[in-house]
């Protein structure tokens, strides 16, 4: 498969999370502003929703009706916009601290979103326990809560599987829970497992936790889910964990695959997607060494098909539903303030998938 970048747009500030409608031509962008923008992918033409998040707009996904979108901020907040009018038209507290990351049910009945803050519970600066569930479940339409399950927090990543039964997530140490839907009042996971490969403990400058499963994605026949984040580091403040993904059997809680070694780069893996064919998913996030930030990986073997250095922190990445066309959102850099505002340095960019 080959990817040919097609769109480059920058936006007013950095994007935290992605969603667009079905034929790729409107996308939305939840940004660090606290604004949600939908943007033209043709012409890059960007206009603010009305209602913004108090802090960080972490994510944002639309429903099947094409009209309404759902955003989520640190403020710990769910917004409900109408697209046609603009209007913020519901409001929910989802979370008393940071709504992490969101996801929508196939159906787009349901939305999940996690949330958790670090806070050392002993001498070994293990995670205290949640002071909330960590996941929630909120009907979309009513926005009454449908379930909440208990993990460690923070809960960094969310997914719900191609059929709508299972909802997975996972947080900083490496632990994946998975929840069967149709029994969410047990609250009690039907798959689990840890894998150290993406924590570590800091040991230079600060001694903490650090690392985390920032991506998680189920493949379309749901038999699969992988995980994605930043492996063991050294120096928390560099960043600079290896850039790892892995592929488990989420029923048996077997690993099935890995990323090789000598493809490993230094940084943090934020988003993780799978081609609809279910042939090959893709990889990205920030680079603190290497000589890629994303890449595209065969399902079969685990291979690298083709790799990208975008110079961007990428923070989010689908595949229209065709295939055709892959969605990469994120920044690049902060800039310098000048005469009371920021340059602009939110990322949207666009590729053509070829075989």
């Amino acid at each position: 498969m080959k990817l040919t970048l097609t769109h480059d747009h920058k936006l007013a500030t950095g994007v935290l999370g992605l969603d667009f409608t079905s034929d790729g031509s409107r996308a939305f962008a939840a940004c660090v502003d606290g604004h949600v923008y939908t943007v033209d992918v043709a012409t890059g033409q960007t206009e603010a929703l009305e209602g913004a998040h108090q802090s960080y707009a972490s994510g944002c996904v639309l429903l099947p009706d094409n009209q309404t979108l759902i955003s989520a901020g640190y403020d710990g907040m769910l917004l409900w916009h109408d697209l046609a009018s603009g209007r913020c038209w519901r409001r929910l507290k989802a979370h008393s601290f940071w709504s992490w990351q969101m996801a929508l049910s196939p159906d787009g009945s349901r939305v999940a979103t996690t949330t958790g803050q670090y806070v050392p519970g002993g001498w070994k600066y293990e995670p205290a326990a949640e002071s909330e569930p960590s996941v929630k479940v909120f009907d979309t339409g009513s926005g009454d809560l449908v379930a909440a399950f208990g993990h460690t927090p923070p809960v960094l990543s969310c997914a719900f599987s191609a059929d709508g039964r299972h909802l997975a997530a996972a947080n900083m140490m490496g632990e994946v829970r998975v929840w069967n839907l149709n029994d969410a009042a047990s609250g009690q996971p039907v798959s689990q497992w840890t894998t150290p490969e993406f924590t570590s403990w800091g040991t230079t400058k600060t001694h903490h936790y650090c690392g985390g499963i920032y991506g998680l994605a189920f493949s379309p026949d749901a038999a699969v889910l992988l995980c994605c984040g930043m492996g063991p580091m050294g120096d928390p403040m560099a960043g600079n964990g290896k850039m790892t993904w892995q592929r488990w059997n989420w029923a048996r809680g077997e690993r099935l695959d890995q990323i090789k070694d000598a493809l490993q780069g230094a940084g943090l893996m934020e988003s993780i997607a799978w081609h609809p064919a279910g042939t090959h998913f893709f990889m990205a996030g920030r680079q603190a060494q290497g000589t890629w930030n994303a890449g595209l990986f065969s399902a079969t073997d685990g291979s690298l098909v083709t790799s990208l250095d975008t110079k961007k922190r990428i923070t989010h990445a689908r595949f229209t539903e065709d295939g055709g066309t892959l969605l990469v959102s994120g920044a690049h850099g902060q800039g310098v303030r000048k005469q009371g505002a920021w340059p602009p340095w939110g990322s949207l960019q666009t590729y053509r998938v070829e075989a």
